[in-house]
């Protein structure tokens, strides 16, 4: 999902209660109450997701502006490079076939969309659903692709009212999500279903506009994407197939708190999207096996990064010996609730930063940093109506020998540190220095793909928009390093 938060769902406490088929898949799985996303924004937490490794590691993350998030706006000219090993790509190798079924994100140019990347089918769109062509942002609308080919534009072909918080294109993922599922064909499958109707402008169809308890397009987009997804797993328990089938439910990081009373909810978690504190990282994650061979709570550190790796386990496929991964298979978690007697430290990264580590209960920030005043003053908040000092600070701040600790344990909202000095503080801080020097130690990052930007590489002319009638004429070259806020 995207941009949804960890206190969104009923089973993490939200109050509306407006997701019964989540609620359900929960009881009837494995919720995860402490997992992560690699990164607090979109591109880079999608790409770490399919890859199995750091943004920092894959090139999903700039370094004109140290420190700071970057995306794949339509203008970026990077993407995902060749040598990066993807899920579907591991998983084809052992007989696999696969789909994604909406956004995408990792690059918009033509040799980096899906299908050359080794899904073997797609419906949906490179970039998110802005609007494009109007009086704030120039350009193209979206393309959406059926395959190598776009088929139309959002806001087009593809319409989204977002004065009424109203689009049919959830509806159109959902009846692809389901033919690829119910396809009489005997092979295993990897569907990547990934709707984007809760990232801002939300919307939702007729069906569930207006109805949400939280009277908001955000909450009636939760509603409708919690109603699909109960219409994808009722089809897959419907299948006799010999087989299980294991489906998993997550987000890209946390809910957006710039939207406030009209976004989603981290719950008593600090902070939110595009902040490395819990609220920008943790996520909610679900996972739900047809033939319901496991159910319960799990407590275990994990993260997106470690799907490739569980995966490829599970299908007994092989993985490259040369690739590096930064996941760890969680698959005796899946198939036994069998939890290791130790997890492996969590990293949280900032653009090319490493702002935070966690190890155990406890998680040590050697960098802080909510909102840079120049947002601030724009009305743009990442940490709205919290403070706590020294800790949601509106300067990019480096705490040097002594980070900032917490226990997650016993605060999970970050609000108290633990104080300097104290036995506790100097166990913990021994420790985690050791772990922050090994891992910054062991990485070698690769190529920065967000660092430059170029309106001639827009989604002018895509692959097939000459078939449609589509094409528009792209201006001249003019790269220049983007700018990145925060």
């Amino acid at each position: 999902m995207d941009d949804l938060g960890w206190g969104d769902l009923g089973v993490m406490g939200h109050p509306a209660r407006e997701t019964p088929n989540l609620d359900r898949m929960a009881s009837e799985g494995i919720l995860f109450t402490e997992f992560y996303t690699s990164a607090a924004i979109c591109s880079p937490s999608r790409a770490s997701l399919l890859t199995g490794r750091l943004p920092l590691r894959n090139g999903f993350y700039q370094s004109t502006y140290p420190g700071r998030n970057a995306y794949t706006p339509q203008n970026i000219v990077g993407g995902i490079q060749d040598e990066e090993v993807l899920i579907p790509e591991i998983l084809g190798k052992v007989g696999y076939r696969s789909k994604l079924v909406g956004k995408w994100h990792l690059g918009h140019q033509e040799q980096f969309l899906p299908l050359k990347h080794g899904f073997q089918e797609w419906f949906g769109a490179p970039n998110c659903h802005f609007q494009y062509d109007v009086r704030w942002r120039h350009g193209p609308n979206i393309p959406v692709y059926s395959n190598a080919d776009m088929v139309g534009r959002y806001y087009e072909e593809f319409g989204i009212d977002i004065n009424r918080g109203l689009s049919n294109y959830t509806q159109e993922l959902l009846k692809h999500a389901l033919e690829f599922i119910d396809r009489k064909d005997s092979s295993p499958y990897f569907l990547y279903w990934a709707p984007d109707s809760t990232h801002a402008p939300a919307y939702s169809s007729d069906k569930f506009v207006g109805r949400s308890v939280r009277s908001s397009y955000y909450g009636d987009a939760v509603m409708e994407l919690d109603w699909a997804v109960g219409q994808i797993l009722q089809l897959v328990r419907s299948k006799k197939s010999a087989r299980d089938t294991l489906v998993i439910f997550t987000s890209d990081n946390g809910a957006a708190l710039v939207s406030k009373q009209k976004g989603g909810s981290n719950g008593p978690l600090l902070c939110g999207k595009q902040t490395t504190f819990e609220g920008g990282m943790r996520t909610p994650t679900i996972a739900w096996w047809a033939k319901r061979r496991v159910n319960g709570v799990s407590h275990h550190l994990g993260s997106h990064m470690d799907f490739l790796p569980t995966f490829a386990e599970l299908a007994e496929a092989s993985i490259p010996s040369s690739l590096v991964l930064d996941g760890h298979s969680i698959s005796t978690v899946l198939l036994s609730m069998s939890e290791p007697p130790s997890s492996p430290p969590v990293f949280f990264y900032r653009g090319n930063i490493l702002y935070a580590v966690r190890w155990e209960h406890y998680k040590a920030h050697f960098w802080t940093w909510t909102t840079p005043v120049s947002e601030l003053a724009k009305g743009i908040d990442h940490c709205p109506s919290v403070v706590v000092e020294n800790v949601t600070t509106t300067d990019m701040r480096d705490h040097g020998e002594w980070p900032v600790i917490f226990h997650l344990g016993r605060d999970p909202g970050e609000r108290y540190p633990l104080v300097q000095g104290t036995k506790e503080y100097r166990t913990v801080l021994k420790r985690m220095k050791v772990i922050a020097k090994d891992h910054t130690k062991s990485m070698v990052p690769g190529k920065a793909q967000l660092e430059w930007c170029d309106p001639a590489v827009m989604n002018w002319a895509p692959p097939g928009c000459h078939k449609i009638g589509k094409c528009q004429k792209a201006p001249t070259s003019d790269p220049t390093l983007c700018f990145w806020p925060h």
